[in-house]
């Protein structure tokens, strides 16, 4: 097993790419703790999770909260191998002309101010030689209009990743970012919903890519893991691309496809 007895600490995880890494990370022996603010989601999780699973209910907005929660998990699980700052908004088209201060602020607070917080929080209970992973995008390189403050944080958290690696190099603790491209979790229900026109999205933006399809989950989640593990022990403030070629070769997926 890739993490047997390693702690392992993954923030919003009660749905999607952060619930899928947290049931691989289980399978690989970790003792795994999931962050989540909505009671109901974290409880169902747990259920799908099994009780091995340690359940914090806590907004990653919250700095004191989630300090308090990390030194709990901390606690119980001992100090941490693997962090994974998972949590974050999902792109929400944003046009420069109709963007309010507030929803701009949200998802800057969440996808960028948060992930460095969570980190901080963690930083204390950190073993030598651990692992941190942050959640970035293709967005963050794509130029998509209307999702400047999304791609704007991805962005962010791109240039952080690297110089997170270098603060803390001196300790053996390694910072890298897995990039996904469109993947399958719920976020995309509200703009799909139904089964017809989930499966004309996923056709849809799985054109967008070389290989045709979107990302499953699990896919996002092996890559975490790669990172996560000791295979990757020389790997350190780079980032993880799994998008089907989607940000590789842009100009290659228009010829393919006419």
């Amino acid at each position: 097993m890739r993490l047997q007895n390693k702690v392992a600490i993954i923030t919003g995880a009660t749905s999607g790419i952060g619930l899928a890494t947290a049931r691989i990370f289980l399978d690989e022996g970790a003792k795994v703790a999931i962050t989540g603010r909505d009671p109901k989601k974290l409880a169902q999780a747990v259920g799908t999770l099994g009780e091995r699973v340690l359940p914090l209910l806590v907004d990653v907005n919250d700095v004191k909260a989630m300090e308090d929660a990390f030194a709990k998990a901390a606690t119980e699980l001992g100090n941490f191998d693997v962090v994974f700052a998972n949590a974050g908004v999902s792109a929400k088209q944003a046009m420069l002309d109709t963007a309010s201060l507030k929803a701009f602020e949200v998802i800057v607070r969440t996808n960028f101010t948060a992930v460095f917080f969570t980190v901080q929080a963690a930083f204390s209970h950190l073993n030598d030689n651990a692992s941190i992973i942050l959640n970035g995008s293709v967005h963050a390189t794509l130029g998509v209009p209307g999702y400047a403050a999304y791609a704007g944080t991805k962005g962010a958290v791109r240039a952080m990743t690297r110089c997170l690696a270098s603060e803390l190099a001196p300790r053996g603790i390694r910072v890298n970012q897995v990039t996904p491209g469109s993947t399958k979790t719920p976020i995309w229900n509200s703009r799909a919903p139904t089964k017809e026109a989930m499966r004309a999205l996923e056709a849809k933006l799985g054109d967008l890519s070389l290989l045709g399809r979107m990302n499953e989950a699990d896919e996002i989640a092996k890559a975490v893991l790669y990172l996560a593990s000791d295979d990757a022990m020389n790997v350190t403030g780079t980032e993880l691309v799994v998008d089907g070629g989607l940000a590789g070769a842009p100009l290659g997926i228009k010829i393919l496809r006419g």
